[in-house]
């Protein structure tokens, strides 16, 4: 089996709670059977309750660390997946807009779907960049300098680093190929 992205390693981040489940498993799912290593880091280091598309309780999912623990020099991509309700906390989690800007400031790829690119906002990476998300956070990106692009996948290369993003559940298979060809560049 062909392993193109062995030796690559991802981060994906998500807070404990509500955080959409096909978004999270998606992603890992896709760029481990490619052959990166993926971690997965949670506000804390205890399971993480995700949603369903229909917004029902899904599957419970463990953690590797906490995104304290998690240190930039250690990756080579970040992924946010997007759910309201994990969005909404996460976005105000210290420790993750920490991340997000070390992981600009070091010249690393972002991968941000759906609400995902709500950290992103919080974090002061926004403005400046052409992006896509969710249709329910489009006017927070346009009114924190970003410019909003309607298609399932928009990547950009600006200011040292690299930001790819997607809308919805739908877009999973481009944004997936998107972050594996991010990782290949």
């Amino acid at each position: 089996m062909d392993k193109p992205l062995e030796g690559k390693r991802v981060l994906i981040i998500a807070g404990n709670w509500g955080v959409e489940q096909v978004e999270l498993l998606t992603p890992m799912k896709g760029l481990r059977e490619a052959g990166a290593t993926v971690d997965f880091a949670a506000t804390e280091a205890s399971p993480v309750e995700c949603f369903t598309e229909d917004r029902y309780p899904g599957k419970v999912i463990e953690p590797e660390l906490a995104i304290r623990s998690a240190k930039v020099e250690d990756y080579d991509l970040l992924v946010v997946p997007g759910g309201t309700c994990n969005m909404d906390r996460l976005r105000i989690t210290e420790d993750a807009i920490a991340l997000a800007q070390g992981f600009a400031r070091a010249g690393k790829t972002i991968a941000a779907i759906c609400h995902g690119p709500w950290l992103l906002v919080n974090a002061g990476l926004v403005e400046g960049r052409t992006l896509t998300s969710c249709p329910f956070i489009v006017e927070d990106l346009k009114n924190a300098g970003g410019t909003y692009l309607d298609q399932e996948l928009v990547v950009e290369e600006k200011d040292g680093w690299k930001l790819v993003t997607s809308r919805l559940p739908d877009d999973l298979d481009a944004f997936v190929s998107g972050i594996k060809d991010a990782l290949l560049a």
